[in-house]
């Protein structure tokens, strides 16, 4: 039971605390990252080795100090919390919600471009809302129930090498000239990290939105997705609110046709809500069915 009370703890302190405003861990592992880059750049093998030298040392060290009884479950506690974005993330998409509902489109556009990295400037009510609830429902993943899905399985280990590949993923996760092959293995990394949580995730939308009978139609869209844990995330999600996402971006000026997801019209201002709440929901699903798994894993 004292993992339960571990991921109670840090969810609890992330929702009151917020992330750490100065001196992020994550902030100074991406500079190390940027550093180690401007030595190693080159094709996929070095690019591989790159992800091992930044990963595999701080990943052993948590996994021993996590196993050193007492002291190592708070230290797992504090990992957890650090790792995990959800306030960062309510506090963001609100702000663009506030804006919308105060019709100051200048000032969503802006925060609109905190959660995503898409062109905004020339965005409507609808194209903001929609890309914030987009932005809702894969960071529900990313920032949340992928760390504590790792916590889980493999203690502090598991979850700063699962957070610090989601890290160099968004830093060199990019299919251009510069990052197609340096940034393969931690592309491939990441993806393979998130294959199980992000259906999890999913499963859990379709849940907590009684969406399960949306199954065939959020596997059809997802395989069509980009990425398909993506995919499986916001379909999902675009099914459990009955909102349609995916469609027309823009990115540095080039307009790119994505696939529809979820069901339903287009999202609103007041659909940013909803998504945190379905958000929050599925996280108390979580928790219980992780306390009820160790309960009866305590008592077998």
């Amino acid at each position: 039971m004292l993992i339960t009370l571990a991921l109670l703890v840090a969810v609890l302190l992330d929702r009151w605390l917020g992330e750490p405003r100065r001196w992020h861990p994550l902030n100074g592992f991406a500079a190390v990252a940027r550093w180690l880059e401007g030595r190693l750049y080159g094709g996929r093998l070095r690019g591989g080795l790159a992800v091992v030298l930044l990963i595999v040392p701080p990943a052993v060290l948590f996994a021993w100090l996590g196993a050193q009884g007492m002291a190592g479950w708070l230290i797992g506690i504090t990992v957890l919390y650090i790792a995990i974005g959800w306030r960062s993330l309510i506090d963001h998409a609100v702000a663009v919600r506030r804006a919308l509902d105060a019709a100051d489109p200048e000032t969503a556009r802006r925060c609109t471009g905190y959660l995503v990295g898409r062109d905004t400037g020339a965005m409507d009510e609808t194209q903001m809302a929609g890309a914030t609830l987009e932005s809702v429902l894969e960071n529900g993943n990313d920032a949340l129930f992928a760390a504590i899905f790792w916590f889980v399985v493999a203690g502090p280990g598991g979850v700063v090498a699962y957070r610090l590949a989601n890290t160099l993923d968004a830093l060199w996760g990019y299919r251009n000239d510069r990052y197609r092959d340096f940034g393969w293995a931690a592309a491939r990394l990441d993806d393979v990290l998130n294959f199980i949580p992000a259906r999890l995730t999913a499963l859990g939308y379709m849940l907590c939105g009684r969406a399960l009978h949306h199954f065939y139609r959020i596997a059809q869209q997802a395989q069509a997705w980009p990425s398909s844990n993506a995919g499986w995330v916001m379909a999902a999600g675009g099914c459990a609110l009955q909102r349609q996402l995916g469609g027309s971006v823009s990115y540095q000026g080039v307009a790119h046709e994505r696939p529809p997801l979820g069901t339903g019209a287009r999202p609103e201002a007041a659909d940013i809500g909803r998504g945190l709440r379905l958000v929050r929901n599925t996280l108390i699903l979580w928790l219980a069915v992780i306390g009820a798994g160790a309960w009866v894993l305590t008592h077998a």
